[in-house]
């Protein structure tokens, strides 16, 4: 499926890949991602998409695109909109679909291998693009779900599917780690409390 020679682009599909890996139970360790797919070529890039929502002074998603940022990914984002749709429900929209489109027909032309972390059937027609270029796409969702997570033509059209739930192992986070680190919160915390005196 990879040859070691290849030049490898990521591109991930951040709410999808996070929505994807959820319905699977597990985190995704972005640095042992990026360690996983080094050792299946020459990983010349690894992009990154997300929305934003606009005016939230504090996003849950900021410290992972500050991390990702400065850890080997390209970060793409842009504000995400809130709107409320005919029968009144509130719904967010922030689609990425034409920046990772655009970065993968670009990137085409410098790589061998582009690797699309996402089960959106809407990017079949890029996968058929790159594929007309001379290029190997490889899909990595689940069809571990119920329904599955991925759309059955785009898995049909890429040249290999990859099976997210095989790579948790690899790239999953240890969630003895995730423990550890929210009770060192927990004691960081206490300690603060205890250590700051009384206002009164």
């Amino acid at each position: 499926m990879f040859d070691p020679r290849e030049k490898i682009a990521l591109f991930i599909d951040g709410s999808n890949l996070y929505a994807t890996a959820k319905s699977l139970g597990f985190d995704i360790d972005y640095r042992r991602l990026l360690e996983e797919f080094k050792t299946r070529g020459y990983l010349l890039r690894a992009y990154y998409y997300t929305a934003l929502i606009e005016d939230q002074e504090y996003s849950s998603i900021r410290p992972l695109i500050d991390w990702l940022d400065y850890n080997g990914y390209r970060v793409i984002t842009k504000p995400a909109r809130e709107f409320v749709d005919p029968t009144g429900r509130r719904k967010i929209k922030g689609n990425m679909d034409i920046e990772l489109a655009v970065d993968a027909m670009q990137m085409a032309d410098h790589v061998d291998h582009v690797v699309l972390f996402s089960g959106d059937g809407d990017f079949r027609p890029l996968v058929e693009a790159i594929q007309r270029k001379g290029r190997k796409v490889s899909v990595v969702s689940t069809l571990a779900t119920q329904p599955p997570m991925i759309a059955d033509d785009l898995r049909r059209q890429a040249d290999h599917f990859i099976e997210l739930q095989s790579l948790s192992g690899r790239i999953g986070r240890d969630p003895a780690e995730r423990a550890a680190r929210v009770a060192g919160r927990f004691e960081r915390q206490s300690r603060d409390a205890a250590e700051t005196p009384d206002a009164g």
